[in-house]
Parts: C-alpha cells; structure tokens; sequence
C-alpha cells in the first residue's frame, strides 16, 4: 500500500502524492504532472498522484487576466483556475446589475474576453468544451445597452457554457475534492492582488478593482460550498475552521459597491486568506 504526502513549497501550494517521491521535489522544483508519471519536461517520475501544484503566486495589483494565470502552471489547474476568474468576473458583474448599477457592472462583463478566454481559447478542445467567446460578448453587449428583457438568458447561457468545462477537469482528476480547494485557494490569491490594487493612500480609489476582489473571494466560497459534503467526511472541523475564516474575510467587502475608506487593509486580508489557506491544507 502506498503511502501519501504533501510537502508544502514556499508561500502554500503543495505536491501531493507518494512519499517515494517527494524527496525530488524542493521548493522551486520543475512542475511535475504526476497524474500522468512525468514531469513537464517529459521526465518519467517514481510513482503516480492525482495532481500536483508548484509554488505560484498570482500577480499583485491590475487586473487577474490572461498574464495573471501563470502558464507553466499544470494544464488542469491553469484551465480551472481560468474558469473560477471567469465565474467571480460574472458573481459581482451579477450583483451590480441586480442593483441597477449596470454601468459599474459592465467591466466585469467585458474582462473575461478581454483578459481570460484568450489563454485558453486553444485548449476548449480538450475540455470538451465548445467556444463560449460569442455568448461572453453577448451577455456583455446585453449589460452595455441595459437590455434588462434579455439579461437573464443571455447570462445563463455563459454559465451553461462553462458547464462542460467542470465535467471534462472532474473526469481527468481522481481527487476532485482536493483539486477544487486549491483552485479555490489560487482564487483567493488573485483577490488579495485584485484588493491591495483598490487601495491607493489609504481609500478605495478603483472600484473596479475591489469589485473584482469581490467576486473572486465570493467564488472561491462557492467552490469550497460545492465538495462540503467531500470535505465534512473528510474533516468537519477543519472545514467548520475554514468556513470562518470565509466569514471574516468577506467582511472587508460589505458591499458591491465599495466604501471609501476600506474596512480592512490589503495586509489584514492576506493575512485571513493566509489563515484559511493553512485550514483548507488540511482538507487536501
């Protein structure tokens, strides 16, 4: 029988996986795909894992886009962590447009074009998922005309869109549970980026910004939500630990539209994404 490990790398991803063969991988080790018994470079490795992540952090301030997804990452985690951005781009574009706020919603309708399908518009094939770059356009140009009649099936189809995407990701990764609380913890790691962007001297001085931060932690709840059931069996304190951690985070974004003066400072929500990041290692 073999036995499992995760070693941490650096600021919290990990490897996971047999024990023989995590003494190969120090901190700034070349990507491996263990899922499939080779590194990147075409390597054989030692043993098999369902996946594995190498240390990566998402890049502070501007927006998450195409540069903020980093390409050396797996090709299974690049892809979800792209769906996820693209998810928290439509959750606060969403909420906006429920609050009649349609113009200040309207960016977060056009950034999943303009700054993510791009990087992985190649590799829709392999995910079984068909192109969704006219329905993200439509859905935008239905918010740019404030088209209420016609907003509700035009956001609904970008949401069944993406549908195909998560069958294709559940059916290559053994451990889905796992995989989807990393994704969610690199979703949480572009909000941090997104929120310290928000804040210039002190006060909120780009909305836009903060609602983006907004949608990703809200996303990544909803993520960590989707396998609880997985996660309670698992360990249903940590995830009652993790689930708190969420609750204090969320209060530095008290509403879709930003105060301004911050709740909290950018270092206060690193350090509660720090502290759910620690829980959530845990649930992997």
């Amino acid at each position: 029988m073999k036995s499992t490990a995760k070693v941490w790398l650096g600021v919290g991803l990990f490897v996971s996986g047999s024990a023989a063969a995590l003494p190969h991988a120090p901190a700034c080790a070349v990507p491996v795909d263990l899922a499939h018994g080779r590194d990147l470079h075409g390597h054989a490795q030692q043993a098999q894992a369902p996946w594995v992540l190498v240390q990566h952090n998402m890049p502070s301030g501007g927006e998450a886009g195409e540069a903020g997804v980093p390409a050396d990452l797996p090709p299974d985690f690049q892809f979800a962590l792209t769906l996820a951005l693209i998810r928290g781009h439509l959750l606060v574009g969403d909420e906006l447009v429920k609050a009649g706020k349609w113009d200040e919603a309207l960016p977060h309708f056009l950034h999943p074009t303009e700054e993510l399908y791009g990087g992985i518009k190649d590799k829709l094939e392999d995910y079984k998922t068909p192109p969704f770059d006219a329905a993200l356009m439509k859905l935008a140009d239905v918010v740019k005309d404030k088209r209420s009649a016609d907003y509700a099936s035009a956001i609904h189809a970008v949401t069944e869109a993406l549908a195909p995407g998560d069958v294709a990701l559940k059916a290559r990764e053994p451990d889905w549970p796992s995989f989807v609380v990393a994704t969610a913890i690199m979703t949480l790691k572009a909000a941090t980026g997104e929120y310290g962007g928000a804040i210039v001297k002190g006060r909120i001085a780009k909305p836009v910004e903060y609602q983006d931060s907004r949608g990703f932690v809200w996303q990544a709840e909803r993520m960590i939500e989707s396998v609880a059931n997985e996660l309670s069996r698992k360990d249903d304190n940590t995830l009652k630990v993790v689930r708190v951690g969420f609750a204090t985070l969320k209060k530095a974004w008290p509403t879709p539209v930003p105060p301004k003066v911050p709740v909290n400072s950018a270092a206060a929500v690193i350090r509660n994404v720090s502290a759910i990041q620690r829980a959530a290692g845990k649930l992997m």
